[in-house]
This record gives C-alpha cells, structure tokens and sequence, in this order.
C-alpha cells in the first residue's frame, strides 16, 4: 500500500466566525428532536447566482419552503470556489468544494440561536468524488480512474470536530478479476457496514469509463471504520448501480437495500448494456442479492430509465426519470414519479412544469420528518421554485421562489448555541 501524503488532510483554518445568511422571519417552533425547547429550525437552500458565470452557490435559509420568497440579491452567504456539493450530519451543513483534482475546501456551518448561520470550520482536504454518512462521521473517497494510478483514497470526517480523524486506501483493481477498476459510484451504510457499489471501468485505451462487463451489477461490502473488503456482491440481472457522483443504493426502515441501476454501462462510446433501467434489494443481514426481487422500472415507466431517487418513507421513492431515446451519462431526469418498492406500483408525479421546460432540477433534495414530502428545487424560464411533493398522492405543488438563482440543494437545520 502506497503512503499517503497527508498534508492535503491537514486543517489549514479552524474559526468560529459569525456569518449572518437571510433576513427571513425565524420560527418559534423548537427544532425536530432537539434536545433544546426553544430552539428554531430554519431550511438551508443553497442556489448558484443568475446574474454570473463561474460563481460558487449562495446558501440561504427559510422559515417555509411552501410559500414566500427569498433572494440571492442582499443575502445569504457568498462561498468561495465554483462548485460545490452538500451533505447534513449531526445537525451540520458541510459544504464541499470540488477542486477539480486539487485539494478543495471543507466548510461547516451550525444554525446559530439568532436563526443565522454560523461558520464554525473551514479547511482544506482533497477532493473527493463520494461522501457519505457513516453515523456521526462522513465517509469521503477520492476514486481514481486510471489504471496506472488504481488507488481509492478515503478520508473519516468526524463531524463533531470537524477534523480528519482516519484514512486509508482501496486498490480498486484487485476487486474485480479481468483487472478493470472498481469506480465507486457511491458508498451507503447498510447494517453498520459501508456497502459500495460501483462502476466496473477499464481506466485506460482512450475508453477510461468504459467496461466489457456491462450487464453486470457489483457491491463491495467493508467493515467500519477499518474499511476492510469482506465480500464482493454481485448480480447478473441488471447493470452497475447508480451512476457518477449519484448514488444508487438505499436502505428503508426494515434495514433492507434497495439498488437502482440506470442501464448507462457503455463500451468505446456507446452504451452496450442489454439489461433494462431496474430496483433490485438485498435483504437486511444478507451479503447477496434477493433473487425474488426485481422491479422492472422500464416497463413500469412505458420506457423511461431511473437517473436519481429520494427516499420518503414506507417503501416509497421519489424517482427522477428519462426515456430511454435521450439516454445520457451525466443527465437528470426531469420528469418525476413515486414508486412503492414493495407492491411495485408506479406513478408519474402532477403539478410539476413540463419536463420541457425545466432548465434545472436538484439532485439533493429534502424529504420531511415524516417521509409524507419530498422538497425539490425546480427551474423554468419562470424562475426557481422549490416544487413540495406529496407522496402518497403523488401530487406537486409550488413553494418557495428563489429570486436571482438556481435551487442547487435543500437541507434542514435546528439552532445550537453556540459557546
């Protein structure tokens, strides 16, 4: 095993400066499970500013997102970098800035008592392709897609300290035996296990994302925190699971895994896997797919494939569709349905625009305390709206409008006073 070099994993500046976001109203209403009765819970959307190119996102927040309006222009807090993606983990919002193969900025934010949010941390870490949460700590992995280079590096975040506290490296060529490399399309705890499905991918001959296993679907099971390989899952039924930085693996709340394939697999250029866009499960306690199980969603959809899913609760997804004519690698589908992984019943989602005219739509999205909506930023030439989905009647209704931007996530916080 390679050493690595750990001084991109150093932290450069840990402050504890206060960043005033939006002048929304705060609610009174004590935030959900929160130890403290008075706190507030505030919504964080972040969104990328209209009026310039190459700009990092804004990150505001809202007492609602069924109603109102809030605004780039005057608020929010300005991020530095050009892209930037999101996760929440014991009541934090980090913001990772993709480097784009150099190191990239870890910035973590707290809801203040004032209904604000606080910058408690900003450091410098590598840039990853996958992160996840692990319990109270966020599982980071810089994949390689290149054979003379096959090494996964991973990185534990310990989101109480906001510090690296573990490290370690996969060499993703001795887990699949033809030697084509493993590239993790995402990591998922399942069981106290991270479960991690990937994209078999040669990393080489003018064809780096291509395979010669395209009608295949792998899992590789790891101990935490060792990350230790245990086993390699797999199944012949449908091809690999998710897609590049889009995770394809879920668990509901029997512990069972549920595994989304978008038939995208592509051999020197050209998508090759014969197996259709499909939900496969792997049972809670098991290391094997449910060979029972399989949800054939481009049947159920009239030929359309799965780009991306939300869980909501109770064995429904929100699940983010796009016919199979204007199949695409990197495409998100912009036409929205609920499905029931355990009856299997499929139903496209009313009162969103037309798949035409969306311009953009969020890949991170919020669902509700209850599972019963699954909030989803929304961008027509009428402007960015977080769209509220009630899943049981699978019915979408229009919120919040983001003035001057583009909805890029939607997460949740409740205040922590700070010390």
């Amino acid at each position: 095993m390679r050493k690595l070099n750990f001084y991109f994993l150093t932290i450069i500046a840990m402050s504890l400066v206060m960043v005033s976001c939006s002048d929304d109203d705060i609610s009174s209403e004590g935030g959900e499970g929160s130890e403290n009765p008075d706190a507030i819970s505030k919504y964080v959307i972040t969104a990328s500013p209209l009026a310039s190119e190459g700009v990092a996102d804004y990150i505001l927040t809202s007492s609602s997102l069924t109603e109102g309006e809030i605004s780039v222009v005057g608020n929010g807090v300005e991020q530095d970098g050009t892209y930037r993606y999101y996760i929440t983990n014991n009541n934090k919002f980090f913001s990772l800035l993709y480097g784009q193969g150099n190191p990239g900025a870890v910035t973590t934010y707290q809801l203040g008592t004032d209904g604000n949010l606080d910058m408690i941390s900003d450091f410098q870490a590598e840039t990853v392709q996958s992160f996840t949460n692990v319990g109270d700590e966020v599982l980071m992995t810089k994949i390689s897609r290149n054979t003379d280079s096959p090494y996964a590096d991973w990185y534990r975040l310990d989101t109480e300290t906001s510090q690296i506290v573990g490290e370690g490296q996969i060499n993703t060529q001795e887990i699949v035996a033809d030697e084509e490399l493993a590239f993790f399309s995402w990591m998922t705890e399942v069981g106290g296990k991270v479960y991690a499905p990937f994209m078999p991918i040669k990393g080489c001959c003018d064809d780096s994302f291509g395979t010669s296993n395209p009608d295949k679907a792998y899992v590789a099971v790891y101990s935490y925190p060792e990350m230790e390989l245990e086993t390699l899952i797999e199944d012949e039924r449908t091809s690999f699971i998710g897609r590049y930085f889009t995770s394809g693996l879920e668990v509901d709340e029997n512990g069972d895994a549920y595994a989304f394939s978008s038939s995208i697999a592509s051999t020197a250029g050209e998508f090759s896997s014969t197996k259709p866009s499909a939900i496969t499960r792997i049972n809670a306690g098991t290391t094997e797919f449910d060979q029972s199980y399989f949800f054939n969603l481009e049947q159920a959809s009239g030929g359309y494939y799965v780009t991306a899913q939300k869980y909501a609760s109770n064995g429904k997804f929100v699940v983010f569709m796009e016919p199979n004519a204007t199949k695409g690698s990197y495409t998100l589908g912009k036409k929205i349905a609920i499905v029931d992984v355990y009856t299997q019943e499929f139903n496209w989602v009313t009162g969103t625009p037309s798949a035409e005219a969306i311009t953009n739509i969020t890949s991170n999205n919020y669902t509700s305390e209850d599972g019963s909506t699954v909030h989803i930023g929304i961008t027509t030439d009428q402007g960015s709206y977080v769209y509220n989905v009630n899943v049981s009647a699978a019915q979408a209704t229009q919120g919040i409008l983001v003035e001057g931007g583009n909805i890029t996530a939607i997460s949740k916080l409740s205040s922590v006073e700070q010390n």
